[in-house]
C-alpha cells in the first residue's frame, strides 16, 4: 500500500507538533506539511496531492468546515478541534473520524486505522457469473446496473451480462465512492455520468429514472 499523504491545517504550533509527531510514528503515514489556516491550505492543495487532511475546525477568517465545505475534489478528513459541539456537523460532511483536543496517541491511531482500512478496502474487479462462465470485471467497466428481481443486469459500455444476484446484495459489495443507488431498480457508476435532465440521468444513451427517494442523495453526491 502506498504511504497516506497527510496535511495539518491548525493554527496552534502546539497541535501542530503533536500531530506532526504522531503522524511520523506511523509507517504507512507521510507527513507532508502544515498549514496555519484555511487560506494557506487553498493555495497549497492548488499544487499539492493530500490523501488526508488534519484539520482544526475552529480558525479565523474561514471555519475547518466552510473550507471542507468549498472543497470540489476533499481528501478523507479527520477534524481536530477543542469544541466538541462541532462533532455532529463534522460527520454530516462524511468526515473520517473526530479527534477532540488534547487526545491520546492512541485514539488518533484508532482514527488513523480507519482511514487505513478505507484504503485497503479499495475494489478494483468484481466477480459476475453469467452464461455459466465466471467474469472479471474492472469496475470502471461497470456502467450501470439495472434490478430485475432476483436478478441484476449489468451494463457495460457495448454489451451487459445478467447474473442471479439480488440488486441490494450486489450494491452492498461495491465501493460506495463510485457507485450510488438512484432508484429501487437502478444503481449508478457515477463516473459514467453524461448528464441530468429533470428525473432522469443519462449514462452512455441510456436513461435511468431517479427515484425521489434517492434523488436527494444523488444530487447531494455532485453538490448540485
Amino acid at each position: 500500500m502506498m504511504n497516506i499523504r497527510c496535511l495539518i491545517i491548525d493554527d496552534e504550533p502546539s497541535s501542530q507538533n503533536v500531530l506532526k509527531s504522531f503522524i511520523q510514528k506511523i509507517d504507512y503515514l507521510e507527513y507532508v506539511d502544515v498549514c496555519n489556516n484555511a487560506l494557506e491550505a487553498l493555495e497549497f492543495l492548488k499544487s499539492n496531492v493530500i490523501d488526508l487532511l488534519f484539520l482544526d475546525i475552529n480558525m479565523p477568517h474561514l471555519s475547518g468546515i466552510d473550507f471542507y465545505k468549498s472543497l470540489k475534489n476533499p481528501p478523507k478528513v479527520i477534524f481536530t478541534t477543542a469544541y466538541s459541539a462541532f462533532a455532529l456537523e463534522g460527520f454530516e460532511l462524511d468526515a473520517v473520524d473526530y479527534l477532540l483536543k488534547p487526545f491520546s496517541f492512541e485514539r488518533f491511531l484508532k482514527a488513523v486505522s480507519k482511514v487505513k482500512d478505507l484504503n485497503d478496502n479499495n475494489i478494483e474487479f468484481v466477480f459476475i457469473k453469467s452464461d455459466k462462465k465466471i467474469h472479471q470485471l474492472k469496475i470502471d467497466d461497470i456502467y450501470f446496473i439495472e434490478g430485475l428481481g432476483d436478478y441484476i443486469k449489468v451494463h457495460l459500455k457495448n454489451n451487459f451480462l445478467i447474473t442471479y444476484k439480488p440488486l441490494k446484495l450486489m450494491y452492498n459489495s461495491l465501493p460506495k465512492s463510485t457507485f450510488i443507488q438512484v432508484h429501487k431498480s437502478y444503481i449508478v457508476n457515477k463516473n459514467k455520468l453524461d448528464y441530468i435532465e429533470g428525473n432522469v440521468a443519462n449514462i452512455n444513451s441510456n436513461k435511468i429514472p431517479l427515484g425521489e427517494k434517492y434523488k436527494k442523495e444523488f444530487l447531494d453526491r455532485f453538490k448540485l
